[in-house]
């Protein structure tokens, strides 16, 4: 799978914007603030339907503009795909599917599966668990839609059980009435739980031989799921039943609820050391890159088609024997790269887009 052609209309700074991709690796050079980062998010926003950058949709559109389109062509293994997004100041957006209305964004997350990293999405280590979370969660919702709807139904009872605790005035009248709730929760949340540890247990090889061979062999990345972790949905169902009786008591007493999939994270080490908190910044940095292209793997893996590599300002911070290593690893996926500077010698079904005030000009192969 790669995408074929992107057209942008009063997004961001991008008043038009009409730009065929080549199958492997696109680069885009401009100095900073010229659209670079734009345009890879009107990308990320047409897979995940929501921006990395920020909640607030509105800002999307072209300033002084009151509507705003993207459309996407799609070219998967038998056939292709367009996804149209519009934009309105004065409406939700809609999007479309091969020109049919889609009512939920559950529908569309999946059909164009991208695996996207910013330089602050180095969060996913070294900021709190609430990143790591997300970071799963985007993962199998792409590879399992009926993921997704978990979450939004485990996000309602959740909200449901911490209503309980909090206005339910005594304690002998909250033990007779929130069973309901703890069986519908653990229902729910054993099942994402399942699903994350499944996850974790498919990417957790192919992040450790990344590592290895970007930093030719000198670091090993070892990532464990933190929280209940056992082998079956009944085993953990039961657990987590139980955990509720036995921290009732004290989540009363805090007003919300204490254990379960919105409270678990991911361990991440490096030669055995915890780089959440004592890695330095490039360890960082690059365990989070090994982690985004185990998800390719893993992607194509499970789904049989390739998905998209977005990488905002990536070079800039490895050395050049680690920036050799990393470009060979993602050699044969799609790929759409932004930096300020690029001098590597190009392979075939590759292009470099030089970008300025948001106007992208293809650059002529010698």
């Amino acid at each position: 799978m790669y995408i074929k052609n992107v057209k942008l209309e009063n997004f961001r700074n991008y008043k038009e914007c009409n730009v065929f991709l080549e199958p492997k690796l696109n680069v885009f050079v401009g100095s900073n603030a010229q659209g670079k980062t734009n345009f890879l998010e009107s990308i990320y926003l047409s897979s995940i339907g929501k921006s990395p950058k920020t909640n607030k949709e509105k800002e999307l559109i072209k300033w002084n503009e009151n509507n705003s389109k993207v459309t996407i062509i799609v070219k998967k293994e038998y056939f292709e795909e367009e996804i149209e997004l519009y934009l309105r100041k004065d409406s939700n957006k809609s999007i479309k599917i091969n020109g049919i209305n889609i009512r939920k964004i559950g529908d569309l997350i999946g059909e164009m599966p991208v695996v996207y990293f910013a330089p602050d999405e180095i969060g996913l280590v070294k900021d709190g668990p609430a990143y790591r979370r997300r970071f799963m969660d985007i993962d199998i919702s792409q590879l399992n839609k009926n993921y997704f709807y978990l979450l939004c139904r485990y996000e309602k009872v959740l909200n449901e059980r911490n209503k309980l605790l909090k206005q339910t005035k005594t304690f002998e009248n909250l033990f007779e009435t929130i069973d309901l709730w703890d069986i519908q929760l653990a229902d729910i949340a054993s099942k994402i739980i399942y699903c994350r540890l499944s996850f974790i247990d498919s990417i957790k090889i192919p992040a450790k031989e990344t590592h290895s061979n970007i930093t030719s062999n000198e670091e090993e990345l070892t990532i464990n799921y933190q929280g209940i972790n056992l082998k079956s949905i009944e085993q953990i169902r039961e657990k987590l039943y139980k955990s509720y009786k036995d921290k009732l008591k004290s989540d009363y007493e805090l007003g919300f609820t204490s254990v379960g999939p919105h409270r678990d994270d991911l361990e991440i080490k490096i030669n055995n050391i915890d780089i959440r908190n004592f890695g330095s910044q490039g360890q960082q940095r690059l365990a989070t890159l090994s982690l985004k292209i185990a998800e390719l793997c893993l992607f194509e893996k499970q789904t049989g088609e390739k998905p998209i590599l977005l990488l905002d300002d990536v070079l800039s911070e490895l050395d050049q024997k680690r920036c050799k290593n990393f470009l060979k690893q993602i050699e044969n996926y799609q790929t759409i790269l932004t930096t300020t500077k690029f001098s590597r010698k190009l392979g075939q079904n590759s292009a470099i887009f030089n970008v300025r005030q948001a106007v992208i000009t293809k650059q002529k192969k010698v």
